[in-house]
């Protein structure tokens, strides 16, 4: 699967215009990539994942991208816990695959 096809797959569930999100278990980011399209400039995106080569995969995106994208490392068996979210509230949360 690709980001367009992650796309399509999202469109109708994902309202446009901004947000900020959680893509648990991210991976190498195929679905952040896809949700940061239909979210907009406007949008933020922690995406999680607890291997080192997703983060690697991530953090590349992340500084590449037009996009806020947040790589944090954890496992989502374990509390852990979103940078600088502070009291702010998640939009949505995306567990794909």
């Amino acid at each position: 699967m690709n980001s367009t096809d992650a796309q399509a797959l999202l469109a109708t569930a994902i309202p446009p215009g901004g947000g900020t999100w959680a893509d648990i278990g991210a991976g190498e980011g195929t679905f952040t990539r896809a949700l940061a399209e239909l979210l907009g400039a406007g949008g933020r995106i922690y995406a999680v994942d607890r291997e080192l080569r997703a983060i690697r995969a991530l953090r590349r995106m992340a500084t590449s991208s037009a996009f806020t994208i947040l790589p944090v490392t954890a496992d989502f068996t374990h509390e852990f816990t979103l940078p600088e979210l502070g009291d702010a509230q998640l939009d949505g949360i995306l567990l794909a695959n």
